[in-house]
């Protein structure tokens, strides 16, 4: 129990680090929802999958495998110091191949050629500060890691406003200020806040002797390489929707249907703070002696609160799509939101149990598991979106990685097997969807004493559940 409190201290300071910089950046979607028309905001949400595709390219899995073997290196500089020259060298080689053939690039990403230069310096700022992020994490700096972070989201979130809401509304003179382009200055913010950041990581550019070992990057291109096409893979099940919607549907409906998406964010901001805790703590306890004990735990405190979150926020949708999102032309796709948030909660699950490819060194399955969630939300979006419309996008969403998770715990119990304790999960998986998802669906409109209800009902249900286990945990 001691090491899971040492897990959950973690994972708390890590989800201030991914819940503040979320939130605040969650402020702006009421902001770029009342400021930009529908098809305006598809554009902005174009943008950051392109910038999502290539921040997955630039890293090339370096990140995980650099937590693989600094943690079980005697020689943890020379796995950073590799780790930085590699990452950055690739970096600057893709800038000068951007600047050579800029105008090309431009043309095959379908973006005009400001959009895309402002894409290129958000990408290649970002690239460089991989290396030092990640150290902060491995050598227990969760503090420093969470400041830099807020600076970065405080700067955009403060030029977002400067730019969309005081500019127009106070009159300001601002030379060269484009009134009928105001997506333009989304990316001129975080431009801004990426540069700052890179400023206060600098120190960390010069804190230890620069050293290359071939050994070194070849066992982290051989770790990560099969972690890069699974984020490509993973791009594409968060995104193809949002990129072929515009095709087959129109930007009006897209950009309906990413924003009210937004709204899904809450069950994602808890999915990465418990990456950021968990992805250290699961490599660095690999060896003790209750370890798998302990991850089967961590998977049933997740699962515990990955559902709460969503039958709490499906509860009250109506109130935080009135909060969030409130131009009233957005709701049109507000019914993806349950299914969203339950397609989340499964990527979730998947993400815990993806510990057993992570600690045999097996990445090459997270990667076939990803591709093969790729093709689902490419072929289910291809043939369903002509049926049901962007409702078919949600579900491809939850087909996919529903799958991804029912493979990676199958595969993972071949492998590397944990003892998760699976009718309890399904217990809260099954209580969950049928008081959360059951009403919502059948019912018309919303009604907040019942749904009330069914929300105490759940934890209750908890309560008596997992009494005994918090107990163990409070005294320890």
């Amino acid at each position: 129990m001691g090491t899971l409190k040492t897990f959950f201290k973690d994972t708390i300071v890590y989800g201030l680090a991914t819940v503040l910089p979320r939130l605040m950046n969650f402020i702006l979607v009421p902001l770029h929802t009342d400021t930009l028309a529908t098809e305006n905001y598809s554009d902005n949400v174009t943008f950051y999958i392109y910038a999502a595709f290539f921040n997955v390219l630039l890293a090339y899995g370096m990140e995980t495998a650099f937590f693989r073997f600094f943690s079980k290196s005697s020689d943890k500089d020379k796995v950073f110091s590799t780790t930085l020259i590699s990452i950055t060298v690739t970096t600057l080689l893709f800038l000068g191949c951007v600047i050579l053939f800029n105008k090309q690039f431009a043309a095959l990403v379908n973006l005009n050629q400001t959009y895309f230069n402002l894409l290129i310096g958000v990408l290649v700022l970002d690239a460089l500060v991989i290396a030092p992020f990640a150290y902060l994490r491995a050598t227990g700096r969760p503090i420093k890691f969470t400041l830099i972070k807020l600076s970065n989201v405080s700067i955009y979130v403060i030029l977002n406003f400067f730019f969309l809401w005081a500019i127009p509304k106070f009159n300001i003179d601002l030379p060269g200020y484009n009134k009928t382009d105001l997506v333009q200055y989304i990316f001129v913010a975080n431009l801004a806040a990426s540069i700052v950041t890179l400023l206060l990581l600098i120190p960390y550019f010069f804190r230890i002797k620069f050293q290359f070992s071939k050994t070194i990057f070849k066992q982290l291109l051989n770790y990560g390489w099969p972690i890069m096409i699974a984020g490509l893979a993973y791009v594409i099940n968060e995104n193809f929707d949002k990129w072929l919607l515009p095709e087959m549907l129109g930007k009006e409906i897209n950009g309906a249907y990413a924003a009210c998406y937004k709204i899904a964010v809450f069950m994602t901001i808890f999915i990465q703070a418990f990456r950021l805790g968990a992805e250290p703590f699961f490599f660095n306890h690999s060896k003790a002696e209750n370890a798998k004990e302990t991850y089967a735990a961590i998977m049933n405190y997740f699962v515990i609160f990955g559902c709460l979150m969503l039958v709490f926020i499906v509860a009250y949708l109506d109130i935080f799509k009135s909060l969030l999102v409130r131009d009233e032309s957005y709701w049109i796709a507000i019914q993806i939101v349950p299914i969203v948030l339950l397609a989340n909660l499964c990527l979730g699950i998947y993400f815990n149990l993806a510990i057993w490819y992570k600690l045999t060194d097996k990445t090459r399955f997270g990667m076939y598991l990803s591709l093969i969630g790729a093709a689902i939300t490419i072929a289910f979006n291809y043939i369903m979106i002509p049926k049901i419309g962007f409702m078919a996008s949600a579900w491809a969403t939850l087909a996919a990685y529903g799958l991804m998770m029912i493979l990676s715990y199958l595969l993972g119990q071949k492998h590397y097997p944990v003892p998760y304790n699976i009718s309890k999960i399904g217990s809260y998986l099954f209580l969950a969807i049928a008081i959360s998802l059951g009403p919502y669906y059948l019912f018309e409109e919303s009604n907040y004493i019942i749904n009330t209800a069914l929300l105490f009902v759940f934890i209750m249900f908890t309560f008596f559940t997992e009494k005994n286990e918090i107990k163990k945990l409070l005294k320890k």
